[in-house]
C-alpha cells in the first residue's frame, strides 16, 4: 500500500490552509544535481579521492610492478564512487521532499527529509534578498531575516546560504530558472510592503473623524 508522508498537507508546502486574500504565486523545489554540486561539493569530493589514489599510486609504483600499484589504488576510485553516489541520493532525497512556496504575503519552506520543519516568512520579517545564479539558470535565492530565527543553521542545511553561521539565511536553494523566480519574489515583496495595513485603532480614529 502506497502511503504519503505529506498527504496530510491542505495545500502542496504548507501546514494549513492560506489565510483570506493570500494566494500562491509559484511552487518549485531545488535540482537535485545542482543541490548535489553546489552544497555538497560533489566535483571537490570526486578530486579528493582521485588525488588519493594517484597518491596511493605513486607511493607504490617504485615498490611494487606497474599493474599491481594501480591495482593498489583502485579502492580509492571504488570508494570515492560509493560517496559520490551516496551523496547523488542525498540530494535527490532532499530535493523531493522540499518545497519552496512564494505567495503575495510571505516565503515558506517545507524542508528536511528525515525530520520535516516549515519555515514561514512574511516579507515584512526578511530585510534583504540576494540572488546568486549560475551559466545554466540555476542559483540560489537567499533571504536575510530582520531578527532571528527560531531554527539553527543545521537544521536546515542545505537550505541556508553557506558560511553564515551566526545570523542563518534561509534560501530557496539550486532553483532553476532562478532570475524569474527572484523578479516574482521581488514584485510580491514589494507590493506587499508598499500596501498600507489600517491597524484597529486607526480604523476607529477614521469612524470618529467621519462622524
Amino acid at each position: 500500500m502506497s502511503h504519503d508522508d505529506f498527504a496530510q498537507e491542505p495545500v502542496r508546502g504548507l501546514p494549513e490552509l492560506p489565510p483570506e486574500g493570500e494566494h500562491l504565486l509559484w511552487q518549485g523545489r531545488p535540482d537535485a544535481w545542482a543541490l548535489t554540486r553546489d552544497s555538497l561539493n560533489l566535483v571537490g569530493v570526486f578530486v579528493y579521492f582521485c588525488f588519493l589514489a594517484v597518491w596511493r599510486f605513486l607511493a607504490a609504483v617504485d615498490l611494487m610492478p606497474l599493474g599491481e600499484a594501480v591495482f593498489a589504488s583502485i579502492p580509492f576510485l571504488i570508494l570515492g564512487a560509493l560517496v559520490c553516489g551516496t551523496l547523488m541520493i542525498l540530494s535527490w532525497v532532499q530535493a523531493r521532499a522540499t518545497v519552496y512556496t512564494i505567495t503575495n504575503k510571505r516565503v515558506a519552506m517545507r524542508i528536511g527529509a528525515a525530520l520535516t520543519v516549515t519555515l514561514n516568512l512574511p516579507y515584512s520579517q526578511i530585510e534583504s534578498i540576494e540572488m546568486d545564479q549560475r551559466k545554466n539558470g540555476t542559483g540560489t535565492i537567499a533571504l536575510k531575516p530582520a531578527g532571528r530565527l527560531p531554527v539553527g543553521f543545521m537544521v536546515c542545511w542545505p537550505h541556508m546560504r553557506p558560511w553564515h553561521f551566526s545570523r542563518p539565511e534561509p534560501s530557496l536553494r539550486c532553483i532553476k530558472n532562478v532570475d524569474e523566480v527572484a523578479r516574482i519574489l521581488a514584485d510580491a515583496a514589494e507590493t506587499q510592503l508598499a500596501t498600507p495595513k489600517l491597524t484597529r485603532r486607526a480604523a476607529m480614529a477614521a469612524a470618529l473623524a467621519a462622524e
